[in-house]
């Protein structure tokens, strides 16, 4: 790690090409804030992210990274992670991938525990297919395929989580960007599964949960005195469906991530020169 990187060490030379006024943005760029506050650097940081708008951004960030398959940047960040302990993993994506394909996944990566972070842009759409109702809709948003909306409640990502046993849960908005950032920055540095679902706009295919909507609705927890690291103050929060939230909801200072409770400390990406033993004969008998 090192205290001489810049935010812009972590910015790739490709331009993105999300629409203008993407809350993406402004989710990447304190992404990338946190990671060089907390002493790291690209050289030390694995990016692993979903499908979707909010999947491309491991190719607009200078790190390692890899572009997985829809809704499973979780368990690839999970291999990275008990492979390399020593390294920063940071999963990255959408509340499609998040939430509805990747929602079995979310859960067992929050009941592991394993010390990474994850950044879901919550948008409340699919944008990259041009505008469906996703997990999180309103039961009356409106698009071309639900015209009289889903007519289902949304999932709440942060009930999920504490349901699953997270020991850390924060919400963000990616205009807030010193906020944003202060709120990723405590999910890195968490010795656990730092997870913050962002409200990242969507400008093209949502025009209800808007930019003026944020502004005009969030309640900051910073604000109102909340202990993050009380309980059933936490679940007051979270299951507050009447309004929209910003800080970190829960916080659990005994937290021990999954590599420390089972002693994963070495770099097992490491190969000796050579197969095991009888490898390939195991090889041979199902090839």
């Amino acid at each position: 790690m090192s205290s001489d990187v810049r935010f812009t060490d972590f910015k790739s030379d490709k331009q993105p090409t999300w629409c203008p006024g993407c809350g993406d943005f402004g989710t990447m760029n304190g992404m990338m804030k946190a990671l060089a506050e907390t002493g790291n650097d690209p050289d030390n940081t694995f990016v692993v992210a979903g499908i979707g708008c909010s999947g491309k951004i491991g190719t607009y960030m200078h790190s390692y990274a890899l572009h997985g398959v829809h809704g499973r940047a979780l368990p690839v960040a999970t291999g990275v992670k008990m492979a390399r302990p020593d390294i920063e993993v940071m999963a990255a994506g959408g509340d499609g991938d998040g939430y509805s394909i990747g929602a079995g996944h979310f859960v067992h990566a929050v009941r592991r525990n394993v010390d990474m972070s994850y950044v879901v842009m919550d948008n409340r759409i699919y944008g990259l297919t041009k505008g469906q109702a996703s997990p999180t809709s309103r039961s009356d948003f409106e698009t071309s395929t639900t015209p009289e909306g889903p007519k289902q409640p949304p999932v709440n990502p942060l009930a999920l989580a504490l349901a699953s046993g997270a020991s850390f849960i924060a919400q963000s908005f990616a205009s807030d960007a010193l906020r944003h950032q202060e709120i990723v920055q405590k999910a890195i540095e968490h010795d656990g599964f730092g997870f913050v679902n962002v409200f990242s706009p969507c400008v093209t295919f949502n025009d209800v949960d808007t930019y003026d909507y944020f502004r005009d609705s969030l309640v900051d927890l910073k604000e109102e005195g909340h202990d993050p690291n009380d309980y059933e103050a936490a679940k007051e929060v979270i299951l507050d469906n009447d309004k929209e939230y910003q800080g970190v909801m829960y916080r659990d200072e005994n937290s021990v991530p999954y590599h420390e409770q089972h002693g994963v400390t070495e770099n097992m990406a490491e190969i000796p020169d050579g197969a095991p033993e009888d490898a390939m004969d195991l090889v041979r008998e199902f090839y």
